[in-house]
Formats: structure tokens, C-alpha cells, sequence
């Protein structure tokens, strides 16, 4: 990220570095629902990190190892992945698809680390009442983000059941819907490119405005 954009890595990075930290390095049983196991382990994620954001701003390769490990156990990459590469994916060789996986994992994890240790709130907080799931594989969870200024950054995350497991697929920050948002990206990128796809994916840096962030939309 650069100019602006910096801003943006300082706090939504922090918002979604959650879909990073918030299981431990082993996911809940099925049994439990997605609000439970996301409540458990903000409580557990805010336990670890209190007191040593200095600690880890002077070693950030201590928490980018830690992101690192957590994203595997957390996030569904190569549904993510397809889903940015949208209608391109088709067309996309394996090694083109898996290279953009790996691109776009490492992308998240550079921008969440340096988040983490320089956004400043005060809570993090899952909301009391939740959307009723509507089926049986798919559930989303609300929080809210507090900034140290009372600004309040709502927080969306939609999961999916994986193998018996619940993955993370998508994050909606203030109203940005963030998988959408790296589509649309991906999808200039190609039409600025030719369709060259190893070009997009060698260029690959994906930028949100702060304004537009800040402000909240639709998207």
C-alpha cells in the first residue's frame, strides 16, 4: 500500500487481521456456531495482544509468522482466490491460479502485520444479536471495531463450511465490501493489462481509498 492507502492499512488492517487471529492454530469443533467460536476467540485474541503492541512493532516477523500460520487455519484461499479472479479464473492455468492464491495470501498477510501493531482501538466486540442463518453451510458474523476515538467501524464475515470446518470467504468493513472490491480491482487490472495474467498477478497490489473506507457505501 502507499499515500493514502497507508491509512487505510493502519486500521481496517487491524478489522481484518481478526479473519488472521481469530481461531487458534486449531478450529473449534462443528458443534460449536460460528458467534460462539468467533466471541471465544476475540476474548483470546485480546488476551494476547494486550500490553505487547510494542513488542511486536519492534518483531514484526515474530507476528507476521504467527498471521502466517493462522491464515491457513482460518481462511479459505483458494475459494477467496477464485472469487477475486472472477470470470478470469476459468480461463486461468492451475499454475496461474495457484501463484495468485499465494500473491494475494502474502498481500493480506504484509498489510494485517503492519495493521495490527498501529491501529489504535479500544474494543473489539461481536454483536449480542445475529443474523439467523439461512443455510446450513453458509453463516456471517457481525462486530464492531472501536477506535480509541469512539469511532465505531462495523465488521461483517461471511463464512462457509469447509470439509467440517468453518473458513472464512469475505469481510465487509463500514459497508465495503472488501472480496467485491478486490474483484473489481482484479478485473481492471486485466483489462489494463491486455488479459495478461501473469502480469496482473506479478502486479498484483490491492488498493481500498481511505475516504471511501472512512465514509462507508454499498460496494
Amino acid at each position: 500500500m502507499k499515500g493514502v492507502n497507508n491509512r487505510f492499512s493502519r486500521w481496517v488492517g487491524a478489522a481484518a487481521m481478526m479473519v488472521a487471529l481469530l481461531v487458534p492454530l486449531q478450529l473449534q469443533a462443528q458443534s460449536q456456531t460460528p458467534e460462539a467460536m468467533i466471541r471465544d476467540n476475540v476474548e483470546s485474541l485480546m488476551a494476547d495482544l494486550e500490553g505487547r503492541k510494542d513488542y511486536y512493532a519492534n518483531n514484526l516477523e515474530e507476528l507476521e509468522a504467527l498471521v502466517d500460520s493462522n491464515l491457513d487455519q482460518v481462511a479459505d484461499f483458494r475459494y477467496i482466490g477464485a472469487s477475486v479472479m472472477g470470470s478470469y479464473f476459468r480461463n486461468a492455468t492451475p499454475q496461474q491460479r495457484s501463484r495468485f492464491v499465494n500473491v494475494f495470501r502474502q498481500t493480506l498477510i504484509d498489510t494485517y502485520t503492519r495493521g495490527l501493531v498501529t491501529f489504535d482501538y479500544d474494543e473489539l466486540r461481536v454483536l449480542d444479536h445475529q443474523q439467523t442463518q439461512r443455510y446450513d453451510d453458509q453463516a456471517s458474523v457481525a462486530m464492531e471495531v472501536v477506535a480509541n476515538n469512539g469511532q465505531v467501524y462495523p465488521v461483517s464475515y461471511s463464512l462457509r463450511l469447509s470439509d467440517g470446518e468453518w473458513r472464512v470467504v469475505n469481510v465487509i468493513v463500514n459497508g465495503i465490501n472488501l472480496g467485491l472490491t478486490f474483484r473489481n480491482q482484479f478485473d481492471q487490472a486485466m483489462r489494463d493489462n491486455n488479459r495478461d495474467y501473469d502480469a496482473v498477478i506479478n502486479g498484483w497490489s490491492p488498493e481500498v481509498g481511505v475516504d471511501e473506507l472512512e465514509q462507508g457505501g454499498d460496494a
